[in-house]
């Protein structure tokens, strides 16, 4: 099976890669967090110099043009960069002790003169303990990346060089940091399985802001009209959150991620909003989210989350905010799937009840930067009625993709795009689609269970308990793989059975018997 790139651009991964590897041999001994900032700050500058000075020889070129008129920038929705920023001053200054200074009075003055950027780029380019060699090795590497030509252009070279060294810093920041970016190919299998052609999208933990980028391609890459979709997003992390401003801006996304950084739960920026697609990836089993202030928050239609995790107050905040056709997917820890600590358990019965779950997908591991924790997607829509294909009310798909996936480096999976289609389409065709044919539960694969049989399993959504066993599975299942399954499946019957006994030693004790 073929097996795409980070990028889904096959050969051109090369570029990227060595961009990378030329940056990271100037990082020393700086943190990847810290350099982070200094590179990613220098990419975006260099695509606002770029864009700026395109139209600049455009205007140029005009028999009474005039490129200093900055109005004849914002029409086109082009940043003004004032002299002291564009790139070529950068250039001249680079080889000079005081470039990290000239960078930073650039970053100033693009910010001044562009409200909309207002505290979003790094400004600490001048400090001490930055190498300025270094510095101006690293702005003269960056200036061999272009985007003025036409062809640059339509590749995205800047887009996907600053999407590629994301990931890169993800992996280098490993489970120390990484929060701010979800894995592409988990981003585009969400995409891919919501398809938000129209409509309003909202992420409100949105990182770095791959899901809105990865929507934007989606529109783009199957004709549609990038107008027809509005973005919406927030992010509680300051630098994320400056992050997502440059990556938007980079892409010439309009989206609305808030003036400021600010906590979804607790510091709302979209109240009112009603979108029809939510696309999210949560940070997993936080504990410290404020939940006792929030006892009884108008969101909490089927339950009060507990307050030692947030994970059934993402998904009933996600919910809050669907539109009544509205669909939602998002990537939770596979613990959401059968917990019944504290009120979860309860929580995820009302929502089955009510029929708010679509599809439960299994992922495979080792996909995160982040962490190591196995996770599942989610997909919850408040009316399975109003699918233009088929009425799927009372039922819910599951999929387990957990053998999908192939190692991208010695630490890391990633879902190939076939993998990305087998899946969606499997879902596509669970919901009517007539161009992805038929769909059929699959052995060890999918499996489309009715209310009644999730009841049976005491509303537990694990796929692997309803999708059964590969019909080869006996012959030809490898050893190893077979008994890491078999453990995994154990370890759930034991934390179950725990559960259990200690809800009966807890009724004992209430009423005066106590177990050894």
């Amino acid at each position: 099976m073929a097996k795409t790139n980070d990028n889904g651009n096959g050969a051109n991964i090369g570029f990227e890669e060595k961009l990378w590897l030329a940056a990271d041999k100037m990082r020393n001994n700086m943190d990847a967090a810290e350099y982070k900032h200094v590179v990613l700050g220098l990419i975006f500058l260099k695509y606002i110099s770029d864009a700026f000075e395109e139209m600049y020889q455009k205007i140029a070129a005009e028999e009474f043009g005039d490129p200093e008129d900055r109005d004849e920038y914002l029409a086109d929705n082009i940043f003004w960069v004032s002299k002291e920023a564009r790139w070529n001053n950068i250039v001249d200054n680079a080889k000079k002790p005081t470039i990290g200074q000239v960078i930073d009075e650039a970053m100033v003055a693009i910010e001044k003169e562009n409200p909309s950027l207002k505290g979003v780029l790094p400004k600490n380019f001048a400090r001490a303990d930055l190498d300025k060699t270094r510095l101006g090795e690293l702005v003269d590497l960056i200036g061999t990346i272009s985007v003025g030509d036409k062809e640059s252009r339509s590749k995205d070279i800047l887009g996907r060089v600053y999407e590629y060294f994301l990931a890169k810093f993800a992996s280098a920041e490993g489970r120390g940091g990484g929060e701010f970016y979800t894995p592409q190919s988990v981003v585009k299998l969400l995409v891919e399985m919501l398809q938000p052609y129209k409509g309003r999208i909202f992420d409100p933990c949105c990182g770095s802001g791959g899901m809105f980028v990865q929507s934007e391609k989606f529109v783009e890459s199957h004709q549609g009209t990038i107008g027809d979709i509005h973005i919406y997003g927030q992010e509680s992390n300051p630098t994320t959150w400056r992050l997502c401003k440059m990556n938007l801006a980079i892409r010439g996304i309009d989206g609305d991620i808030g003036k400021h950084h600010a906590d979804s739960f607790h510091n709302n920026l979209h109240k009112s909003l009603k979108a029809d697609y939510i696309i999210a990836n949560p940070p997993f089993n936080i504990s410290d989210w404020g939940g006792e202030r929030l006892r009884e928050d108008v969101r909490w239609k089927f339950g009060t989350p507990p307050v030692g995790n947030a994970n059934y107050a993402w998904i009933q905040h996600f919910i809050h905010h669907l539109s009544p056709n509205g669909t939602a997917g998002f990537v939770l820890a596979n613990g959401s799937m059968s917990t019944n600590t504290s009120s979860e358990g309860e929580i995820r019965k009302n929502l089955i009840q009510n029929d708010l779950v679509d599809c439960i997908v299994a992922m495979p591991g080792q996909l995160f930067y982040s962490t190591q924790i196995p996770v599942c997607l989610w997909f919850t829509t408040k009316n399975k009625a109003a699918t233009k294909h088929r009425d799927r009310r009372g039922e819910i798909l599951f999929i387990d993709a957990r053998k999908m996936g192939f190692m991208a480096d010695r630490t890391h999976k990633m879902l190939s795009d076939e993998d990305i289609k087998k899946i969606a389409d499997t879902y596509h065709a669970w919901r009517g689609q007539q161009d992805v044919g038929t769909y059929e539960d699959i052995d060890g694969f999918c499996k489309a269970a009715k209310l009644e049989e999730v009841q049976e399993h005491e509303y537990i959504l694990t796929p692997g308990r309803y999708v059964g066993l590969e019909a080869a599975e006996e012959d030809g299942e490898p050893f190893e793989e077979k008994m890491q399954r078999l453990t995994d499946e154990l370890a759930e019957q034991f934390a179950k059975s725990n559960e259990l006994e200690q809800k009966i030693r807890k009724n004992l004790g209430g009423i005066g018997f106590n177990c050894p």
